[in-house]
């Protein structure tokens, strides 16, 4: 089987397609070709060129939020992009595309649909974002994370999934997790801002990092523009708390290993919190990012819903963030209950189900 992959702009958009291509690559016993278009300016042409998989670049970029001069311009890339993309697609000859979302997979999916290839979606946001609202229409499948996004999905082609991930978040052992990062008995907390960081966030911790660590061991991914301020500040702790607080760059495939040491984490709430934080079985206290159309308050709600999060509403974070994290973690039956929830809303077979749906298509 020969498949291309696109999507890109964020790791929620590109992490998703790896886990299905993982999936049909076992389903299809290694008889499969894959090919990866997306952006060079993007995550995604690190992350796919470090899985070993080919990667070919399209001219995309976001639209949204921009002025009409830069958005004329969004355009003109986005229209050579698809030009692009339409000669990939014709050297290439898949057997079917599936594309992930964000600005990168517009292109992709456009120009397989123009090249009557067939176009699978999937909508990783419980509210989809611009780029998954225009494809929707062009795909033979969409395949949604939650069976909520359905009623958004035409023509009866939707079908609830879940969101696939990686199979290294089912290889996990919480013991050897906790002891790889050096953790002692004592609570455990994970801040991430994904692979850019969560400055607002960022700021909240530096600002009483003696306080926090008071109370909970730290793991923090900075996202590379705060990582050398947030080492300084670990150096500034007395000696006695240093080691209680780890600051990251970046953790890459390490980050599975991070959720499943930790006991709670604070974040954003883009989509691949809904299936990583349950697989791990970590509660959260959510921090929704208000731009990007609110997408991630939906995200968020879901597991709110579920009994395994809290959300804080971004404008707080400087004045709440410090006393709702320690409420949550001090009291331990709210957090064993919060994180028996996340465990219970797990779906470990989200991948096979799109891969299912990939096959299908390709077959038609």
């Amino acid at each position: 089987m020969k498949l291309i992959l696109g999507g890109g702009g964020s790791g929620g958009h590109v992490f998703p397609g790896l886990a299905v291509a993982a999936a049909l690559r076992e389903q299809l016993h290694g008889d499969l070709e894959l090919l990866y278009v997306g952006t060079e300016a993007g995550v995604e042409s690190t992350l796919v060129r470090d899985e070993g998989i080919a990667f070919e670049a399209v001219s995309s970029r976001a639209v949204r939020g921009r002025n009409a001069l830069s958005m004329i311009w969004s355009f003109a890339l986005m229209a050579g992009g698809i030009w692009d993309a339409i000669g990939v697609m014709r050297r290439f000859r898949p057997d079917a595309v599936l594309v992930t979302g964000g600005y990168a997979s517009v292109p992709v999916g456009i120009a397989a649909w123009l090249t009557h290839h067939p176009l699978v979606v999937f909508q990783p946001d419980i509210e989809p974002g611009w780029a998954v609202r225009l494809l929707v229409h062009l795909a033979r499948r969409v395949c949604v994370t939650d069976a909520k996004s359905l009623g958004g999905v035409p023509g009866g082609k939707g079908v609830a999934t879940g969101y696939p991930l990686r199979p290294v978040f089912y290889e996990i052992d919480r013991p050897m997790a906790r002891a790889r990062f050096g953790l002692n008995g004592s609570p455990a907390l994970l801040v991430t801002g994904a692979v850019s960081g969560a400055r607002r966030i960022n700021r909240a911790i530096e600002a009483r990092l003696e306080e926090w660590v008071q109370f909970a061991q730290i793991i923090h991914v900075t996202g590379e523009q705060d990582a050398v301020r947030m080492q300084r500040r670990r150096e500034e702790l007395p000696p006695s708390l240093q080691h209680r607080y780890q600051p990251f760059d970046y953790l890459g495939d390490e980050l599975p290993t991070a959720m499943a040491a930790c006991d709670l984490a604070i974040s954003r709430a883009g989509a691949s919190v809904l299936a990583e934080y349950p697989a791990a079985g970590l509660a959260a206290l959510l921090v929704p990012i208000s731009g990007a159309g609110g997408h991630q308050r939906h995200n968020a709600q879901i597991l709110v819903d579920a009994g395994a999060a809290v959300i804080l509403r971004d404008d707080d974070v400087n004045t709440d963030l410090f006393e709702t994290a320690r409420s949550i973690l001090e009291d331990s039956a709210r957090l064993a209950a919060m994180r028996r929830s996340a465990a219970a809303s797990a779906q470990s077979d989200a991948a096979d189900r799109i891969a299912d749906v990939v096959r299908e298509v390709s077959d038609g």
